[in-house]
């Protein structure tokens, strides 16, 4: 005889309930482990996201406090004096409502602000820009001042370039210097 190999219609349908249910299982397993993941993620971000407005919202508050100070040295009441005054507490108000509002409802208001004040607007960003260059300016100088401090040929050994004597001393009098010099002193 020959053996067959005969199984039970209810034995496949176990294996395929099994199956069914293991891929099933393993596949919400996976759900649930991206959407922790995600979860993480946002809330990382959102994190970052409010340092960054806070550091943003400092930034502001100290250009508005630099503007107010500049409005405050100049002529009460001239045109430069209620520009930067005026500069001053729209920045002084964006840096509070940085401070206050998510992402989302802080671009809907600087939208708003700009549709409102177009040229306080227009001034704020040249002004932040500019304080902007000026402080990547400073920190990139001071960088390569502290990379070049005590290095060889920094910018206080400038070759000299010039037949003049290399002493401590420049004798005014020489003829290399004074061409009509004949002696004596001058």
């Amino acid at each position: 005889m020959t053996p067959t190999n005969k199984t039970t219609p209810g034995a496949n349908d176990s294996l395929k309930d099994k199956a069914q249910s293991a891929a099933s299982s393993a596949a919400e397993e996976a759900k649930v482990r991206a959407r922790d993941a995600a979860n993480t993620v946002a809330t990382e971000a959102s994190n970052y996201a409010d340092q960054a407005k806070g550091a943003a919202a400092d930034e502001v508050k100290g250009v508005a406090s630099a503007l107010r100070t500049a409005a405050d040295e100049m002529r009460r009441g001239s045109p430069q004096e209620r520009t930067f005054s005026q500069i001053a507490d729209g920045l002084a108000d964006a840096s509070d409502a940085m401070r206050d509002k998510d992402l989302g409802e802080m671009v809907g208001a600087v939208t708003d602000f700009a549709k409102r004040n177009p040229m306080v607007f227009l001034g704020s960003a040249a002004l932040i820009g500019f304080a902007a260059t000026r402080f990547a300016k400073a920190s990139n100088h001071s960088a390569d001042a502290q990379n070049a401090y005590g290095a060889q040929g920094s910018q206080m050994d400038r070759p000299q370039t010039d037949d003049r004597p290399r002493s401590g001393s420049v004798n005014v009098a020489s003829p290399a210097i004074n061409p009509s010099y004949k002696g004596g002193t001058v």
